[in-house]
C-alpha cells in the first residue's frame, strides 16, 4: 500500500512538474527581424512595437485553440549579413514558421534568399518595396513563401514623378542611398519623370553611415537644380538635407514614404521643410485605421502612429496571426496557403482590435471565409506576394505632415502603361 502511495505521489509530481513546460510548449513563436538600430531603426522600432501589439490584440482575443503568437525579435542593425544570421538562428535552431521583417529591402532580400525560401518559411515584410522582390517571385525563386504589405516601388516611382510634375517640380538632382531600394526607386522615377517632361540634372548615390555628406550634396547642385528628390531613412537622410540647405539649395524636397519621419523634421527643422512632398503606399482609411491610431501610442511607449512603417506593420502581424488562426497551427505550409485566404475578397470583413479578431477567431472555427481589412485598408496578396493600393500624396507643413490628396493604383496603371508606348 505505502509503494502504491509512493508511486502515485511521484506520478503526481511529475505531471505537476510537466505542467509549465507544456503551457509553455503550447506558445506558437514568430520570428521577427527588424532594423532596431542603424539608417533604418526609427522603422523597424516602430514596427517591432506594431507586431506587438497586433500580437496582444489577437491573443487577448483567444490565440489559436487557446495558445499564444509570441515574438522572437532580432535586430539587424540594417545590415543583411547580419540579418540573415538572426534569421537563421530563428528558422534552424527556434524552427518559427514565420519571419516578419525586414523593414528595408537590402534586409529582407538576403534573408528571403538565403534563409525563408530555401527553407520554405513564410517571410512577409512589412515595408521592403523593391521590385526585385517581384522579380524573384517571377522567376520561381522565394518558393512563395514572400508578402509584403507595401507596394512595389515600381508603381511609387511613377506616383511620385507625377506628384512632383504637378507641385511645379520641373528640374531636380536626386541622392539615393546606394542600395537595392534606392537603385530601384530612382530607376522607377527617373523612366516616368522624364517621360513627362522633368529633367533631371544629376543622380548621385550615397553610402549609408557617412559623418558627412557635404561631397554629396556639392555635387547634386551641379546644372542648378530647382528641387532635391532625396530617396533615403530619416537619419542619413536629415544629414544630407542639413548639407544641401547649408551649401545653398533650394529648400524644395521630393521625398519617399520612409522619410515622412518626425525624427527627420526634428533634424532638418521644420522651416526649411515647408515646401517637402512626399508619396507614400497609400492607406483608405477603415475602422482599423481609427482604432491604431487612437491605441498605438500608448501601447507603443510615445511612437506616433504616422511612424514610418508602424500601420503597415501591425497589418503584417494581423494577417500573420489570423493565417495561423486559419491553418491552425504553427506550420510553414499551412500558413502560407492560409495567408491569401484570410484577406480574400467574399469573406466577412475583420478590422484591427481585440474585438474584431475574437470575431475572426469564432468565424474560422465555423469554416466561414474572412477578410482582413486593415490600418492602411483593405489589401490582397497576387501571386508574386505583392498588393496593390492607392499612393498618398502629401507635404510638410510647419512641421506637420499632411496628406493632400491620393493617386489611385489604377491612374499609376494608366500612366506605366502609356508611358511604354
Amino acid at each position: 500500500m505505502k509503494k502504491m502511495l509512493l508511486i502515485t505521489t511521484l506520478l503526481t509530481g511529475l505531471v505537476a512538474s510537466a505542467l509549465p513546460a507544456a503551457a509553455q510548449n503550447c506558445d506558437i513563436t514568430i520570428g521577427v527581424v527588424m532594423e532596431l538600430t542603424g539608417p533604418a531603426g526609427a522603422y523597424g522600432q516602430a514596427g517591432a512595437k506594431s507586431v506587438e501589439m497586433a500580437f496582444r490584440d489577437f491573443n487577448e482575443a483567444g490565440g489559436v485553440g487557446g495558445c499564444n503568437l509570441v515574438t522572437d525579435t532580432r535586430d539587424s542593425q540594417s545590415q543583411g549579413t547580419v540579418a540573415v544570421d538572426q534569421a537563421t538562428q530563428l528558422v534552424n535552431i527556434k524552427k518559427v514558421p514565420v519571419v516578419i521583417g525586414g523593414i528595408i529591402s537590402s534586409v529582407s532580400i538576403p534573408i528571403l534568399t538565403s534563409v525563408t525560401a530555401p527553407a520554405g518559411v513564410v517571410q512577409v515584410s512589412p515595408a521592403s518595396s523593391s521590385p526585385t522582390l517581384t522579380q524573384l517571385a517571377r522567376d520561381g525563386k522565394t518558393n512563395g513563401v514572400f508578402f509584403r504589405t507595401i507596394t512595389s516601388d515600381a508603381l511609387q516611382g511613377t506616383a511620385a514623378a507625377k506628384y512632383a510634375l504637378d507641385q511645379g517640380l520641373k528640374k531636380i538632382a536626386i541622392i539615393h542611398v546606394n542600395n537595392d531600394f534606392g537603385v530601384n526607386m530612382v530607376r522607377e522615377f527617373t523612366a516616368a519623370y522624364e517621360k513627362l517632361g522633368g529633367g533631371i540634372t544629376s543622380v548621385t548615390p550615397y553610402n549609408e553611415k557617412q559623418a558627412s555628406y557635404s561631397s554629396e550634396a556639392s555635387a547634386a547642385m551641379a546644372g542648378e537644380p530647382e528641387a532635391l528628390y532625396l530617396v533615403s531613412y530619416p537619419v542619413d537622410g536629415a544629414t544630407i538635407a542639413r548639407a544641401w540647405i547649408s551649401g545653398g539649395g533650394a529648400p524644395k524636397f521630393l521625398l519617399n514614404d520612409g522619410m515622412n519621419s518626425a525624427e527627420f523634421i526634428e533634424a532638418v527643422g521644420a522651416q526649411y521643410l515647408n515646401d517637402a512632398y512626399g508619396t507614400s503606399s497609400g492607406t483608405s482609411p477603415t475602422a482599423s485605421t481609427e482604432y491604431f491610431n487612437s491605441a498605438y501610442e500608448e501601447f507603443s511607449g510615445g511612437i506616433k502612429p504616422d511612424a514610418p512603417a508602424a500601420d503597415r506593420s501591425y497589418d503584417a502581424g494581423a494577417i500573420v496571426a489570423l493565417a495561423v488562426a486559419k491553418a491552425g497551427k504553427g506550420d510553414a505550409a499551412a500558413i502560407k496557403a492560409a495567408i491569401p485566404q484570410v484577406v480574400a475578397a467574399g469573406g466577412e470583413p475583420i478590422h484591427a482590435g481585440k474585438e474584431e479578431f475574437a470575431k475572426a477567431l469564432a468565424l474560422i472555427k465555423e469554416g466561414k471565409p474572412i477578410k482582413y481589412e486593415g490600418v492602411i485598408g483593405p489589401v490582397s496578396f497576387d501571386e508574386y506576394g505583392d498588393i496593390t493600393g492607392p499612393f498618398r500624396l502629401w507635404r510638410i507643413q510647419n512641421g506637420e505632415v499632411t496628406t493632400v490628396g491620393e493617386i489611385s493604383a489604377e491612374e499609376v496603371g494608366k500612366i506605366k502603361s502609356g508611358l511604354a508606348k
